[in-house]
């Protein structure tokens, strides 16, 4: 189906589908359910067995040992039993005590009304007793009222920006950064206002009394009566009353669900009718589960009175596909109460590893600062006004903490997010966050999305298995031939079609008669025909108000206007194929299919029985009836583990299945059994009775399909592959040997995720997998995590629903025996549930995670992770909107993390440092001056001359950092091992940091002392000589911190340098220009210039001599 063809409902409240559905291709405008969320599921130790602190402890015998109130609150009360004292209160308890003042009046403020049932009227919005949330979405940040205090106060929890307010005597360098900042977030929420006011603004049908009018999305309320249509053209299927969706957005899961309408309004004899019933519906209050939901729907105007309960088969839900007919529904539930709004996490203002660890150095630069203020004043003996000599060295010493820090590294962020979005290898990808690329380079955790995102859930059969042969997708037209044989003699008449079927059904009466291979393959393909859930979809160009059945009547069956819809994509891969080699799924409804044969002849069956797909069978099967035959046969496909039994013996299917999913393909096995009437009436009487039963419905159900599976034949064995997206095994490889972890968390089944995770290979071919079993209690889940333990090196693969049941009771000990794993793989995930995930990482491992998808389900897990990645996809732009990095395609990431992520990490690290480097080499020269001249609280340097060493002097040599690069990008992609060396963070640390004060200590100390030696008469020439020195070694460090030269840095290096010689002639009141132009000042120049930096450039010859870095060896 083409992506047209689709219409999403981006936003709008759940709903009931209510009247007829009239076959034709919609929307929804609101998500139509009833319920679209259920809280996650709560367990109780009610029946936990007595022993369980008998069993063998695993680790923590301590949390292993109290009972679960006890465990729940272990952390907190060791929490609460420290002493919190007056050093608490000073290290860091004001801050924790401000924080709870504050969350405890936002708490009061933010108040949330409390969720309840409801009963709605049908088209009777006055009726609600409660006022519900406006249908509108919301993404902005800030309001009028607290956009400059929420600017201002992030801009005050960087410590830079603080410290450089308390010290400075001026706010206009300061108020021009804030105002900077102010005016950034103000463009961007205006963007995110419009984007908001376009989605509210997506008009929709309302049925009224008066008929259908247009309403706004953002106006839709609680019991409106929504149609959802597009009128383009019709798509016409079999099913009346019903449709499909699907919830791309919700679980990741792009297979067609089938919906079905409200019984009792089916029978209306028009919709206008459905204002002349008294009906409500009562629906259970928001929840967040997206599988199951309970309501009732009670029409009170007839006698008796009708009740119908709802499940969560006639329910839609905002934010899902309708991929066929025309709905009506009532609303349900709006805005901040749908589902898809529960499961999304509201953003977070995200702060990079690299400016927290920036943010400490500040923190010491300023302790450093205020130490040497005190130190200086001690000296001079505490004489005299001693608290204004304090402020006033405070003042002098402020530039060891530049307020330029933050603007170069603001500017730096820029820089890279322009290099990002214009690199021609990884075209189409947008910086949606700027303030954290260095991000990039120090991922330990990558949690990806399946669906979409390492998949294209584009399915193409590749494999059919008979046993003793085998046929690939170059070997199809012998099947195709042998499948034109077997129906050759059909084209006569129908006395023909049957004796072709009595000549057909020998072989099966006789199964000691060995079968040809031409018979053996008709059975296998009539087989795959007959034994699928999926329905074949016509396109036509009728009126919108023409007749359903005139327009079925003008039905084109021409295998152009055929597609196909289903549960799963996989089903339709099969159907496709059938089709392709002959035999053609034409026609289905409720009870019987139609197949075409490859001479054009019809075949009718009447459906009997259907046992869908279940996680816990593995398995599906279909009961049919052939109508010019009279045979009734039962039909089975399933995966391998659940038919192996089922089946009669063999000795081919067990190898031929590992062989196929080593290929990476998803296997089913495929069965029949043929039943003579009385079997059949049998069963059926069986069957009808144990779905009558009160107590134990599922087993005694399951225990009569049973009796059926056995001694089954073996039809075939069939391999489909779910196409993975480009380069995603180099992607995943290439970020292994990189040290990136990878997890992968998806809503769809265990077995597909499984099989993905291998095709993929996220899980490599030596590598064993733990599936964890379904756990329901804490003694189950003590249990299984024991057995966990015991594994070594190998990927586990946990469901959502054992997952959470791990996280309650034992969450530490699952992330670390989780963490050990060199794969994860979660299934049947909720959005909840994958953000969750995410914060237990950043929680437990302190390392940071970044997370990839292409869906709204997985927007929860973006906005969460400390780095988040969008792929625009077919699911929409929802999650590359909310992400920090939008790119177009998987493989894309290993460049921008590699690359990209490598070189704004590595230069950001440089230029911080630097740019604190060059302010505390000033600082050092002052202390030292203020030193030999009695500790006089006098600066050395003033005016202009300040100015312009943090600007026009230095400013531009020092930013030509961020193109540096110490790897070519070809080198970096080629020696991934590369990466790991920076999750270490070593190239900004407290070792770097603190070499980098020696360095600043020891030239400040030169350059000063230099200077005072050499200088002749006036004072003035101290100023000349060393102010002079100073430019001239901050250029040649600039040099020296440099790895690969570009253009742009000789071009600002010679700028700087010449900008200042010719300032020189206008600086009468720092320099005398009768002294600079003489030969005493230029020796004396160079050789403190010389003594400053030579060693230095010594050092670092021999450290890359004899211990080189590893990216130097590989440069080499």
């Amino acid at each position: 189906m083409s992506a047209q063809t689709e219409s999403q409902v981006a936003q709008a409240a759940a709903c009931v589908a209510l009247h007829k559905v009239q076959t034709r291709f919609i929307t929804i405008p609101c998500a139509f359910a009833l319920c679209f969320t259920v809280t996650p599921r709560r367990y109780s130790i009610e029946d936990e067995p007595s022993n369980l602190d008998e069993m063998p402890l695993m680790m923590s015998e301590e949390g292993f040992e109290n009972d679960e109130s006890d465990y729940q609150t272990l952390p907190r009360a060791r929490v609460n039993q420290r002493q919190r004292g007056l050093g608490w209160f000073l290290l860091g308890g004001w801050k924790v005590l401000c924080g709870s003042c504050c969350d405890c009046l936002a708490h009061i403020c933010r108040r949330k009304k409390e969720l309840k049932a409801r009963t709605v009227w049908l088209g009777c919005p006055e009726k609600c007793e409660e006022k519900y949330p406006k249908n509108a979405i919301k993404n902005q940040k800030y309001n009028i009222f607290t956009f400059v205090p929420g600017v201002s106060d992030s801009s005050f929890q960087r410590p830079t920006w603080t410290f450089s307010l308390i010290r400075s005597y001026s706010f206009v360098p300061q108020g021009f950064v804030l105002a900077v900042t102010v005016v950034r977030e103000a463009v961007d929420e205006v963007r995110r206002h419009q984007r908001d006011k376009e989605m509210n603004s997506q008009l929709y049908s309302k049925l009224t009394v008066r008929g259908k009018i247009q309403v706004k999305s953002s106006d839709i309320q609680v019991g409106d009566m929504i149609i959802v249509e597009k009128v383009q053209y019709h798509l016409y299927s079999f099913f009346s009353g019903a449709c499909f969706i699907r919830t791309d957005q919700l679980d990741g899961e792009t297979d067609w669900k089938l919906k079905v309408a409200v019984g009792c309004t089916q029978r209306l004899p028009a919709v206008g009718d459905l204002f002349s019933v008294s009906a409500y519906v009562y629906a259970q209050r928001p929840q967040l589960d997206i599988h199951s939901f309970e309501g009732n729907f009670t029409r009170e105007d007839t006698d008796p009175q009708i009740h119908e309960s709802l499940s969560i088969e006639n329910t839609l839900w905002a934010s899902t596909v309708v991929a066929s007919g025309t709905v009506i529904g009532v609303v349900i539930y709006t805005g901040k109460e749908t589902r898809s709004q529960l499961n999304t996490s509201y953003a977070k203002n995200k702060v990079g590893l690299l400016d927290l660890e920036l943010n400490r150095l500040t923190k010491a630069l300023f302790l450093a600062q205020v130490v040497l203020s005190v130190v200086m004043v001690a000296l001079q003996g505490f004489v005299g006004p001693w608290f204004r000599n304090l402020f006033r060295f405070i003042v002098l010493f402020s530039y060891i903490i530049p307020i330029s820090l933050r603007v170069n590294l603001d500017m730096g962020k820029s820089a890279y997010g322009w290099m990002i979005m214009k690199d021609e290898n990884i075209p189409g990808t947008v910086v949606r966050t700027s303030t954290i690329p260095e991000e990039l380079g120090r991922l330990v955790y990558l949690l990806t999305d399946k669906t979409g995102t390492l998949t294209q859930n584009e399915m193409i059969f590749k494999r059919l298995h008979l046993g003793t042969v085998s046929y690939g997708t170059d070997t199809m037209d012998e099947i195709q031939s042998h499948i034109v044989q077997s129906y050759v003699t059909s084209q006569a008449s129908s006395s023909s079609t049957s004796g072709s079927a009595s000549s057909r059904k020998t072989p099966t009466s006789g199964p000691k008669v060995r079968k040809s291979v031409s018979s053996r393959i008709h059975e296998a393909v009539k087989a795959i025909a007959l034994c699928h859930n999926v329905t074949p979809v016509y396109e036509s160009h009728a009126s919108v108000n023409g007749e359903p059945e005139s327009a079925e009547a003008d039905q084109d069956y021409s295998d152009d206007n055929r597609t196909y819809q289903a549960s799963s994509p996989d089903e339709v891969a099969l159907v496709r194929w059938t089709e392709s080699v002959g035999l053609t799924l034409v026609n289905r409804d409720l009870t019987s299919l139609q197949l075409k044969t490859p001479s054009g002849q019809i075949l009718s069956f009447h459906i009997l029985q259907i046992f869908p797909f279940t996680s816990e069978s593995k398995r599906m099967g279909i009961i049919v009836r052939e109508e010019s035959t009279g045979e009734i046969t039962f039909y089975m496909k399933g995966a391998d583990v659940a038919m192996a039994s089922i089946v009669q013996y063999n000795d081919w299917l067990e190898e031929e299945c590992g062989n196929m999913a080593r290929e990476g393909l998803r296997t089913l096995v495929v069965a029949k059994k043929s039943l003579s009437e009385e079997q059949y009436q049998d069963f059926e009487n069986r069957y009808n009775q144990a779905k009558l039963s009160i107590h134990d419905r599922a087993l005694k159900v399951a225990a009569v399909v049973e009796s059926l599976e056995r001694e089954m034949e073996l039809l075939c064995l069939t391999g489909v592959e779910d196409q993975l997206q480009a380069d995603v095994r180099p992607t995943l490889e290439l970020l292994r040997n990189a040290g990136i972890k990878i997890w992968m968390l998806t809503g769809d089944k265990l077995e597909t995720a499984t099989c993905i995770a291998k095709s993929s290979h996220l899980v490599s071919r030596n590598q064993d997998i733990h599936v964890f079993r379904p756990v329901s209690n804490r003694g189950e889940a003590h249990l299984e995590l024991n057995a966990f333990r015991r594994k070594h090196d190998c990927a586990l693969v946990i469901s959502g629903d054992s997952l959470e049941v791990c996280l309650r009771y034992y969450e530490h000990e699952f992330v670390e025996l989780a963490c050990q794993c060199p794969a994860v793989v979660c299934c049947r995930c909720s959005p909840t549930q994958k953000a969750q995930i995410v914060r237990l990482l950043q929680q437990h491992t302190a390392n940071r995670t970044c997370a990839i998808g292409d869906g709204g389900n997985d927007v929860s897990m973006i906005q969460a992770a400390d780095c988040g990645i969008g792929i625009e996809g077919k699911e929409g732009k929802q999650a590359s909107l909310a992400a920090d990095f939008s790119i177009t395609q998987f493989k894309h990431i290993g460049r921008l993390l590699m690359v990209h992520g490598r070189n704004s990490y590595k230069r950001s690290a440089a230029l911080g440092q630097f740019v604190m480097h060059r302010g505390m080499i000033i600082s050092t020269m002052q202390a030292v001056f203020s030193s030999i001249f009695f500790f006089a609280s006098v600066p050395l340097y003033q005016g202009f001359l300040m100015v312009g060493y943090a600007t026009i002097y230095t400013m531009f040599p020092v930013f030509s950092l961020v193109l540096d690069q110490d790897v070519k990008p070809e080198m970096a992609l080629l020696y991934p091992e590369l990466y790991k060396d920076l999750t270490k963070g070593r190239s900004l640390s407290f070792k770097t940091f603190l070499i980098w004060v020696l360095i600043s200590v020891y030239q400040g100390g030169i350059l000063m002392y230099g200077a005072l030696v050499l200088f002749e008469s006036e004072f003035v020439h101290v100023v000349a000589i060393s102010f002079t020195a100073l430019i001239l070694t901050e250029l040649l460090m600039v040099a020296l911190t440099i790895r690969t030269w570009h253009w742009l840095m000789v071009v600002a290096e010679f700028f700087s340098l010449g900008c200042y010689l010719a300032s020189l002639a206008f600086l009468n009141e720092y320099f005398d220009l009768s002294f600079i132009t003489t030969w005493p000042f230029l020796w004396k120049v160079s050789a403190i210039t010389l003594v400053s930096c030579l060693p230095l450039y010594i050092i670092k010859y021999l450290k890359r001599k004899f211990s080189p870095p590893s990216y130097s060896k590989l440069s080499s």
